[in-house]
C-alpha cells in the first residue's frame, strides 16, 4: 500500500474512532436526538458544498427511495442508537460494539440471502459472540442497567449498518459520493421532526460545540471522502481493514482524553470480536501483502 494510502487508512480509523469520544462528551449535554440532528445536518451541508464545488448533482427524483433506505439504516437509526448509548457507555466499548457489524452481516446474509456459511465463518461467528459475551457477561457486573441497555443499543446499531451493507449489494448502482450526500439529507429530514421534543439537557459549552462540529464535518463529511478515496486507490478489500483499527483508536482516545479504564476483560472481549471479524471477512495479512506485491509489479 502506498504511503499516502496508508496515512489515509490510519487517519480514517483515528477519525471514526474519535466519533465515539465526541458522542461520549456531547450526548449527555445535548441529548441523542439534537446531537444527531446537528451532526447529520452539518455533514449534509458540508457535502452539499463539495457537490457544488465538484459539480456533482443528486438525482433526487430517481434515487430518493434509495437515499431514504440508506439514510435510515446507515445513518439515522445507528447514529441515534450510539448517541443514546454514549450517555452511559465508554467510548472504548462503543467502538468495539461497532466492530461487530461484519458479524451481523454474516448472520443476516445467511438468513435473508441464504448465503452458505463456511467453517471459517462459523468459527468467526462463534468468536464474535463469545467476545460480546465476555464484554457483557464479565464486565456486566460493573455496568449499570442503563449501560447494559446501551450495549444492546450499540449492537442493534451495528446490525443496522450490516442491513445497509447487504442492501447496498442488491440496490441500484449509485456512485459513492451521491450515496453519502443523499443519505445525509435523508437522515436530516428523518430526525428533524423529533428534535423539538427532545431539547438539550443543559446549555452546551464551547467544547461540546466543537465535538458537534467534529462529528458533522470531520467524522461524517471528511471521513466519507477519505473512505471513498481509499476504495479508489487500494480497493474495497484493503479499505475495509479500517474495521480492525477503529476499536484501537476508539480505546486510545477514550483512555487519553477521558481517562477511561481498559481492563483485561475489555481487551480479551475486544480481541475475540476482532478475531471473529477477521475470519468472517476473510482478512489475511499474508494474502493482502501478496496482492499488494502483485499490484506493485
Amino acid at each position: 500500500m502506498p504511503l499516502s494510502s496508508l496515512l489515509k487508512l490510519f487517519g480514517l480509523a483515528a477519525i471514526w474512532g474519535g466519533s465515539f469520544l465526541f458522542m461520549r462528551i456531547a450526548a449527555p449535554v445535548l441529548g441523542p436526538v439534537l446531537l444527531i440532528e446537528l451532526r447529520v445536518a452539518l455533514a449534509a451541508v458540508f457535502l452539499l458544498g463539495l457537490a457544488l464545488l465538484w459539480k456533482k448533482k443528486l438525482d433526487i427524483k430517481a434515487d430518493w427511495k434509495h437515499f431514504v433506505i440508506l439514510g435510515l439504516f446507515n445513518t439515522a437509526v445507528p447514529f441515534l442508537l450510539f448517541a443514546w448509548a454514549a450517555k452511559s457507555l465508554p467510548a472504548s466499548l462503543m467502538s468495539v460494539l461497532n466492530a461487530t457489524t461484519p458479524i451481523w452481516g454474516a448472520l443476516f446474509g445467511a438468513i435473508w440471502m441464504r448465503n452458505r456459511l463456511s467453517v471459517k465463518t462459523i468459527i468467526g461467528l462463534a468468536l464474535g459472540v463469545s467476545g460480546v459475551a465476555v464484554l457483557v457477561g464479565l464486565d456486566g457486573a460493573h455496568l449499570s442497567p442503563l449501560a447494559l441497555l446501551g450495549v444492546g443499543a450499540g449492537l442493534i446499531a451495528a446490525a443496522c449498518y450490516a442491513i445497509a451493507a447487504l442492501y447496498s449489494k442488491v440496490a441500484k448502482s449509485v456512485d459513492a459520493f451521491s450515496n453519502a450526500h443523499g443519505s445525509m439529507w435523508a437522515a436530516t429530514l428523518m430526525v428533524l421532526p423529533a428534535a423539538p421534543f427532545f431539547p438539550a439537557a443543559a446549555m452546551p459549552d464551547v467544547w461540546v460545540m466543537i465535538c458537534v462540529a467534529m462529528l458533522g464535518i470531520v467524522c461524517s463529511g471528511i471521513a466519507y471522502i477519505l473512505y471513498f478515496k481509499l476504495i479508489d486507490e487500494v480497493g474495497a478489500a484493503s479499505a475495509t481493514t479500517v474495521t480492525f483499527l477503529v476499536p484501537i483508536f476508539g480505546t486510545l482516545w477514550g483512555r487519553l482524553v477521558l481517562h477511561e479504564h481498559v481492563g483485561l476483560v475489555s481487551l480479551v472481549g475486544g480481541a475475540l470480536i476482532i478475531a471473529g471479524v477477521a475470519l468472517i471477512t476473510g482478512f489475511s495479512p499474508s494474502a493482502l501483502m501478496k496482492r499488494r506485491a502483485v499490484t506493485a509489479e
